[in-house]
């Protein structure tokens, strides 16, 4: 299976990026109504460049985000 197939699987949302790259996204509702977002862009080859992950409140609202490829950088608040 390819690189890209497993993404689209895994992720299930993109869009397409210049240059031949995608970025995919993936939603997880939490208990309280707050949202996780693991996005993930990859070259044309669909090599990983970057993954992070986006919190949003219950109102919709981005209070964090966290970059762990290529670098961890771990919380940062918004």
């Amino acid at each position: 299976m390819s690189m890209r197939l497993q993404n689209e699987r895994k992720f299930g949302q993109w869009e397409e990026l210049p240059g031949g790259g995608r970025r995919y996204w993936l939603d997880v509702q939490g208990r309280l109504g707050w949202l996780a977002r693991y996005k993930k862009e990859a070259d044309a080859n669909e090599t990983t460049v970057r993954f992070w992950q986006e919190i949003y409140d219950d109102q919709g609202k981005l209070v964090e985000t966290h970059e762990k490829y290529p670098v961890d950088k771990g919380h940062q608040k918004a």
